[in-house]
């Protein structure tokens, strides 16, 4: 998926409804991502790579607040990736997973929504730790799935394992965010932090989760364990004021490179 883009993208790029569920995730998380990039002490002269950058809502945020620096936005796929009138934003369509950037080049390196979907996951960690200059920041925010059986409704439980094992499919893992911090540190970095946001279902116009269901309701009905009348008996929950789950949180993972000043 993209970083909202990159392994969404691999699995659906060409279905309906891509905009819509950029525009929930951005909407939902961008305030959550923006914070903690704050916190690390964004400067204005920072060289920042975006990876997966989806519709590019974080990729013009960086821009804005880097006026001196430069900011690489980088997608498999970038038809909603705009720009905007940002002179330091450059755009790129590429395969995140290549490793063509030069060692010792960003300030921060930021992806959302872009590991956990890459079979290649821990591979591309270690490479985007090179990437660092002394004393950068690495910055990776995924879903991390509560287990779909302890959903207090039912439809849910069925709806939430089916699209785990739909993303598992194409070679996903929703429950990988878990080991983040693990993982930064033993690749050679300090200052571990990490924080998280629950990912709302329902709670009628807070809901983010019909565009992301619509989005792959044909795969999960095609590859079993839900039918149409699964669906459509969430679609009505969707409008019920009493419908309100957490099937996943947002987990928000950063380290920094040795060498800071």
């Amino acid at each position: 998926m993209s970083t909202s883009g990159y392994g969404a993208s691999a699995l659906s790029k060409d279905l309906p409804g891509e905009r819509e569920r950029l525009g929930s995730i951005q909407s939902s998380v961008d305030e959550f991502s923006t914070a903690v990039i704050r916190g690390l002490g964004l400067a204005p002269d920072w060289r920042c790579l975006e990876l997966g950058a989806g519709a590019g809502s974080i990729a013009r945020w960086l821009a804005r607040h880097c006026p001196e620096g430069h900011v690489e936005a980088v997608d498999n796929d970038v038809r909603y990736l705009d720009a905007g009138d940002a002179a330091n934003l450059t755009v790129t369509e590429a395969d995140v997973t290549a490793e063509g950037f030069e060692p010792g080049r960003f300030d921060l390196v930021h992806a959302r929504f872009l590991f956990c979907h890459l079979p290649e996951r821990d591979e591309l960690l270690a490479r985007a730790v090179r990437w660092l200059r002394p004393g950068g920041w690495l910055v990776i925010t995924d879903p991390y799935q509560l287990p779909a059986d302890t959903s207090p409704f039912p439809v849910v439980e069925r709806i939430m394992a089916a699209y785990k094992r739909n993303f598992e499919r194409h070679g996903a893992d929703l429950t990988w965010a878990r080991g983040l911090p693990a993982l930064l540190g033993s690749n050679g970095l300090g200052s571990i932090g990490f924080t998280g946001k629950p990912a709302c279902m329902g709670n009628l116009e807070q809901d983010r989760w019909r565009p992301l269901i619509a989005k792959v309701a044909s795969a999960l009905v095609a590859d079993g364990g839900i039918d149409r009348s699964d669906l459509e008996e969430f679609e009505r929950l969707l409008a019920e004021p009493g419908f309100v789950d957490i099937p996943q949180f947002t987990l928000a993972a950063w380290g920094r490179a040795p060498g800071a000043p």
